[in-house]
């Protein structure tokens, strides 16, 4: 059938002319981009609600020439599994966490160095904003064909988290089975504190803790409440932020290679625009998060501006191990150095 769109209503300004547009796509039987983005966090983490509001954006300043559906708590792929994905075109996106990236790039672990314990989440920025997270951010960009559309989504500060044992400092946790998200550095902390290193999928933790598998976990106040971990037996917290968790936003080559150079650029530049929106969400977030833990019976211990210091100071002792069992090259340990400087 004919199209009865003149070229005048095509080019009306705003948003009718990018409506407009995908009228004419569709009438020329062109399909929508479309982008599949798998997450394994709960459709309530604040992770999932950036991913979701960001889509929406593009979707509606693209005039429906890209659209998307998110796929929330694993049910496509656990963040373990969901770069092999990427890489093989079964997802459009992905925004996984830093540590489970490792297994590809063991760089991304250089937020495990004992400089960022128990330091401000600026701290973290400095690194990963500026050069040792470009450096690693190129990386996987090239081992997974992959572009990433900007700064990486802040999920908050790591801590630990028991089910039977009171803990009111890391002496506390030796002894304990502990679930790693993932990463050789997070299982050096592990040891470091005494503990037995486990690694299980974060949508498998409820059933898992419930069962005993282990003794507790790192992870943080946000991921702990959006999964209602208290009723799986959560009851004790220190929080000792053991280092900023960060989840980097991917998106396939074979994807945005497609895309016309209008919808690359508003793909990027809203990503650009609103990642300060989506910090400030995530850090309100594990605020709030904390509150409802402790509502819930959880109870947490906060160590002293002493105390991190003096067991940031043993983990620099024993950096050289962490370096060792993470692989952590020369490069991006001085590229930390001059990005942070000498913390105490």
């Amino acid at each position: 059938m004919q199209s009865t769109l003149t070229r005048r209503t095509v080019m009306r300004t705003g948003a009718g002319a990018l409506a407009g547009f995908a009228v004419l796509r569709q009438a020329r039987g062109d399909a929508p981009f479309h982008i599949r983005c798998s997450l394994d966090t709960a459709p309530t983490h604040v992770r999932n609600q950036s991913i979701v509001d960001y889509l929406k954006k593009v979707e509606q300043s693209s005039g429906g020439r890209i659209t998307s559906e998110v796929f929330h708590s694993g049910q496509l792929y656990p963040d373990l599994h969901v770069s092999k994905a990427l890489l093989q075109g079964q997802v459009e996106m992905c925004a996984p966490g830093v540590w489970t990236l490792t297994g590809l790039v063991s760089d991304f672990d250089f937020v495990q160095l004992p400089a960022f314990y128990g330091q401000s989440a600026e701290v973290t920025h400095r690194a990963t904003d500026g050069a040792p997270g470009k450096f690693v951010q190129g990386k996987i960009e090239q081992k997974l064909r992959a572009h990433c559309l900007g700064p990486w989504i802040d999920l908050g500060f790591q801590n630990w988290y028991t089910t039977r044992t009171p803990l009111h400092s890391v002496a506390d946790l030796r002894g304990l089975k502990l679930r790693s998200p993932g990463g050789a550095a997070i299982s050096w902390r592990i040891r470091f504190v005494g503990g037995i290193p486990n690694t299980t999928a974060w949508p498998n933790v409820p059933l898992a803790l419930s069962q005993g598998t282990f003794d507790g976990f790192v992870s943080t106040d946000e991921s702990c409440t959006t999964a209602k971990l208290w009723e799986a037996g959560v009851r004790y917290s220190l929080a000792d932020h053991q280092f900023m968790g960060q989840y980097v936003p991917l998106i396939s080559n074979a994807f945005i290679g497609k895309l016309p150079s209008d919808l690359r650029d508003i793909m990027l530049r809203f990503w650009a625009e609103n990642i300060p929106t989506y910090r400030a969400n995530m850090a309100r977030a594990q605020q709030g998060a904390r509150k409802t833990m402790e509502a819930n019976g959880v109870s947490f211990t906060d160590p002293t501006p002493q105390e991190l210091t003096e067991t940031r100071k043993r983990m620099t002792a024993d950096q050289d191990q962490l370096i060792h069992d993470a692989k952590l090259s020369p490069e991006i340990v001085r590229m930390v150095h001059e990005a942070i400087g000498s913390v105490a």
